[in-house]
């Protein structure tokens, strides 16, 4: 077994924050002395069938702690996804259906595996426990928050100050998921840094309920392919787990650079020695980043198709590229970035390749625009002006967009 402070040095890679550190470190201490592994924590709400790239990087957060000898519970939200995290919502967020939750609850069950190891995973539902409560037992739940905490939480705040309505349900939302950790009696809870609040709330319960405090690692949120926007499916920018080998790896090779070095250091198996040498080997010439970004696709592709697959997706995708259907002369045009972000829609407008915002906002709705081989569907997608963009719109309508200096 490492010691305590080689497995925190692994928890850390890629952690925006954990909380305390140091009590953190004297629960690896213990563990390792006792030889007793922490309970780790990890809850999902099933509000869609698909999980794609951005979940896992909380799901490879936890198999490193399966790796170092820990207990790792998934948590299945099927009861608070009823309620709908309200977390950065401007408005109520609209809850699912008891049936909708299960059915998406049966998908999760049977993605997770392709990052975490099933003979070392436990999955819990929470609607074990909250289903049997009481109504006093809720009111007793609630009378351990106050509504002044409550609105600390950015979004409440801003809401309130703002007159927008917030349902008494909502704050159900952080209480239930702290309750999560006091059932489960968390040692750690792993989340995104959207969630700091929540599993903030997880370790004030605790005492309440005279246990010690859980342990957070807070984990950042992954941009999706247009490398601005949290990876999401409804703005389209998602990469998922359970897509053909050919479209996880085109996607890949689709990112920036510096977003595959992102995705190198928060979903890549890879080693932090192997990821520095990948930095320095790009920095100094000796590894062309289009070389390191078809490593991390056919990587991507063996981990979520199967062993064997990236390699032929890589083939496949040199192939097509190499014949690519793309005029042999690409019209180049020049465009002021007003700021590092710029709506896809007035691109393509400053470009020439629609006649209006309106129409280019329409095209982009119908599914007639791809940014780097990429269809965009989302209307408020944004570029960074960092890099160059070949825009297709419809069939026959290809432009550069460069950056003007």
């Amino acid at each position: 077994m490492l010691s305590a402070k080689e497995q925190l040095a692994i928890i850390k890679r890629g952690a925006v924050e954990i909380i305390v550190e140091e009590d953190l470190l004297k629960k690896l201490e213990k563990s390792v002395a006792s030889g007793k592994p922490l309970r780790v924590k990890a809850g999902f709400d099933p509000t869609a069938p698909d999980i794609h790239l951005g979940h896992t990087v909380l799901l490879n957060k936890m198999r490193q702690f399966q790796y170092l000898g820990h207990e790792v519970i998934f948590l299945i939200g099927d009861f608070t996804g009823m309620i709908g995290d309200p977390t950065g919502k401007s408005e109520t967020r609209k809850h699912l259906t008891k049936e909708e939750v299960a059915e998406n609850a049966k998908t999760y069950q049977t993605q997770i595996y392709k990052v975490l190891d099933p003979q070392k995973t436990k999955i819990a539902f929470n609607s074990e426990w909250m289903s049997k409560l009481g109504a006093d037992e809720v009111i007793q739940l609630a009378a351990r928050y106050t509504v002044a905490r409550m609105l600390e939480r950015e979004d409440f705040k801003k809401r309130y100050q703002a007159e927008l309505p917030i349902s008494i349900h909502e704050f159900l939302y952080p209480l239930i998921q702290g309750y999560d950790s006091v059932v489960l009696k968390a040692d750690v809870e792993l989340g995104g840094t959207d969630q700091k609040f929540n599993l903030l709330v997880g370790r004030e319960l605790q005492k309440e309920y005279g246990q010690a405090p859980q342990s957070l690692v807070l984990m950042p949120l992954l941009e999706g392919l247009d490398g601005v926007n949290k990876m999401s499916k409804s703005l389209g920018n998602y990469i998922g787990i359970n897509e053909a080998a050919g479209e996880i790896f085109g996607k890949v090779m689709s990112v920036s650079d510096v977003l595959m070095l992102r995705y190198y250091d928060l979903i890549s198996a890879v080693s932090l020695d192997e990821l520095e040498k990948i930095i320095d080997g790009i920095k100094s010439g000796a590894l062309h980043p289009m070389e390191a970004k078809k490593r991390l696709a056919i990587e991507m592709v063996d981990r979520f198709c199967s062993a064997g697959e990236g390699v032929r997706a890589r083939e496949e995708f040199e192939k097509v590229f190499s014949k690519k259907n793309l005029p042999d002369e690409i019209s180049v045009v020049e465009i002021a970035w007003e700021g590092e972000k710029m709506k896809l829609a007035k691109i393509i407008a400053l470009a020439g390749v629609a006649k209006s915002n309106s129409e280019a906002r329409r095209l982009i709705q119908q599914g007639a625009v791809e940014v780097n081989e990429t269809p965009l569907r989302d209307i408020d997608a944004e570029l960074t002006a960092s890099r160059e963009y070949i825009l297709r719109v419809g069939k026959k309508r290809f432009v550069k967009v460069i950056p003007k200096k």
